[in-house]
């Protein structure tokens, strides 16, 4: 471990519940780690050292590990404001700074980001509890408008779930259809193309379960989007088969009506080095991964003005 390592891993912060232990980063965008229970370690591991990042590098250059959080937006682009023309970087600001802690104890952590794009500023409050023979962690957020001008914003959660040959993403029965937004190497066919789900037909005809887990030399890197979602449907699952646990997102309806869904099983980054294998469901504000796609999910914030929201994850044994 070198010096900025050591640097980053001695202001971890931790919170428990029995047998389950999250890890936040401070200094790293309030980076949720690690989530483990017991022995078994339930997010990606880093693909690159942990480190400082600046306000131009790109994702795929910093370690690309454990949960951040995405705002004001996913995609690099630029967008037009009443205080002029912001350039918001790849998957956002708040992955980039430090956050400050607001307050901490042995099973609750709520930590403050400031974005540099725009004026806005995000609180998220964690609290883990055990549930009889799994865990729930509640995350309650809540975005600020700290300028004077009205500002564009979205959000979406970006926790990366490690994944293996064997496991299974289950979304509710109603949910039939996703838009692709991506897929590496075009092998579902061109982005905006609608593709069934959990069995889909990739573009060379052949037919694939979207739904189980592949290993990672598949090269597979696929990004989808599901919604609006009804209330009923507002969540999605990773079954952790060869552990025997279940990792389920409950989010709101009204407010985070939309899944994007990362299916990666070595199938990025680009070029030589590592590579993730992961699946991350993505409650989102939005149907689409760039703050300058406009449409009926756009949302802006008057100077001073707050949004608040919560989103759920149950850990259980299956």
């Amino acid at each position: 471990m070198d010096a900025k390592e050591k640097a980053v891993a001695e202001e971890n912060v931790l919170i428990r519940a029995g047998d389950c232990t999250l890890t936040f980063l401070p200094r790293l965008g309030a980076k949720i780690s690690s989530i483990r229970v017991k022995d078994h370690e339930l997010m990606q591991g880093p693909i690159a050292p942990l480190a400082p990042r600046t306000r131009t590098v790109a994702f795929d250059k910093a370690d690309a590990s454990g949960w951040d959080e995405c705002v004001p937006s996913v995609l690099e682009c630029t967008v037009d404001t009443a205080a002029g023309p912001a350039h918001v970087p790849d998957h956002g600001d708040l992955w980039r700074v430090a956050w400050e802690p607001i307050t901490v104890s042995n099973t609750c952590a709520t930590f403050r980001g400031e974005c540099f794009s725009l004026p806005l500023a995000l609180e998220r409050a964690a609290a883990l509890t055990q549930e009889g023979k799994g865990w729930q962690l509640r995350l309650d957020y809540k975005v600020t408008n700290t300028g004077n001008h009205p500002a564009p914003w979205s959000w979406c959660a970006h926790p990366l779930f490690a994944s293996e040959a064997g496991d299974r993403i289950v979304l509710p029965d109603s949910v039939r259809e996703l838009r692709l937004a991506g897929s590496g190497g075009a092998r579902l066919g061109p982005a905006d193309t609608r593709v069934s789900w959990p069995m889909a037909k990739l573009a060379n005809g052949k037919t694939t379960d979207l739904g189980l887990g592949q290993p990672p030399e598949s090269g597979i890197g696929d990004k989808l989007f599901a919604g609006p979602l009804a209330a009923s449907e507002s969540w999605a699952a990773l079954e952790r088969r060869r552990l025997g646990m279940r990792i389920r997102l409950r989010f709101h309806p009204a407010v985070t009506p939309y899944l994007g869904l990362w299916i990666c099983y070595g199938g990025w980054p680009d070029g030589p080095g590592p590579k993730e294998s992961c699946v991350a469901m993505e409650p989102s504000t939005s149907a689409a991964d760039s703050l300058a796609t406009t449409g009926p999910w756009s949302r802006v914030l008057a100077p001073g003005a707050s949004f608040s929201w919560p989103m759920i994850v149950e850990i259980e044994p299956i």
